[in-house]
């Protein structure tokens, strides 16, 4: 019998070992994922091959981006399929076409804004679009501020600071925009997903959250948030219930619909996650998760030796006939 995760509309099955990575490959930290019109996969990877595309049943198609990326971050898919990508170790963010073409770089390659001053960037780590294609950047570790900058990349407009309160950040991690031009920020460290104008107004924020790390929200008006949230690493609430890693899929009100977790949540079994840095949806609404696997591994289980390959990208398959 084969185990499905989720609830009401939303439920899926793992297809285990989807990802089919060459054995000769370095692998890393899948830190993000993007899908493209046609369904293919793009894999956001802190590797020998940085950026790698897949077809839907987990073929490795090619590879490019060597020696072009530091440290891959975010990656945002545009409705022209082209493709923002931040890069967490240049303080970069490049517009690039799908076969890996530089359109647009945002940023001094290499130079780091100082720390907590506002000015971009210092770390960034995530870009979404406007419904008029302005580009919104999170940033980041070592800093606490959203910058939005037109299409050509002139920079028009920054916001936040550090703190807890309605617009301070701790770590903005992630970044969405909906069809009516609502800006979502995954800000992590506080716990909480905070809604935004297009212009940084504060609106509300979402909590009952644990670390919201990934996030993805589907193109259009009034769309859900699936929402990777990772787990404690402290060795006093190590391995406690209800706290991640897991996945979740809210409402655009910020309910909470279905839930990807299990029973212990951490792991590299079906429907576990170690840390779930990076969704993606394809058009049959199949879930594409990656995770910073390496990274995490010693916050997640300190005394296990790390192994050589670590699962860092898993596919769930949406199960039609509970949606239909």
């Amino acid at each position: 019998m084969t185990t499905t995760f989720g609830s009401g509309d939303y439920i899926y099955r793992v297809l285990e070992g989807w990802a089919k990575w060459p054995e000769e490959w370095q692998l890393g930290d899948v830190a993000a994922v993007g899908v493209d019109s046609n369904d293919r996969v793009y894999a956001f990877h802190r590797g020998d091959h940085p950026m790698v595309i897949f077809d839907r049943d987990g073929n490795v198609l090619r590879s490019w981006g060597e020696g072009l990326f530091k440290r891959a971050h975010g990656i945002h898919t545009g409705p022209d399929d082209t493709l923002y990508l931040t890069d967490e170790g240049d303080h970069t963010v490049r517009k690039c076409t799908l076969d890996g073409k530089v359109l647009l770089t945002i940023g001094i390659p290499g130079e780091a804004a100082p720390f907590m001053s506002g000015e971009p960037f210092r770390r960034c780590t995530h870009t979404a679009l406007s419904p008029g294609s302005e580009i919104y950047v999170s940033d980041g570790y070592g800093n606490a501020r959203i910058h939005k900058y037109a299409p050509d990349g002139k920079r028009i407009m920054s916001w936040g600071e550090p703190g807890s309160g309605p617009g301070q950040f701790n770590l903005p991690h992630n970044i969405s925009c909906d069809g009516d031009g609502w800006v979502y920020v995954a800000d992590r460290e506080n716990h909480r997903i905070q809604v935004f104008d297009g212009n940084g107004r504060f609106e509300t924020q979402w909590h009952d959250l644990h670390r919201p790390s990934g996030m993805y929200m589907p193109p259009g008006k009034c769309p859900v948030c699936y929402v990777g949230e990772i787990g404690p690493y402290y060795e006093f609430n190590r391995g406690a219930p209800n706290l991640g890693p897991r996945l979740s899929i809210l409402s655009n009100e910020g309910k909470l619909i279905a839930r990807i977790t299990t029973t212990p949540a951490a792991g590299t079994g079906p429907g576990q996650f170690i840390s779930p840095h990076g969704i993606a949806v394809d058009s049959r609404g199949d879930l594409y998760v990656g995770e910073v696997s390496y990274t995490a591994w010693e916050s997640n289980f300190p005394d296990k030796p790390k192994p050589r390959r670590i699962r860092s990208l898993q596919k769930f398959e949406r199960v039609q006939a509970a949606a239909d």
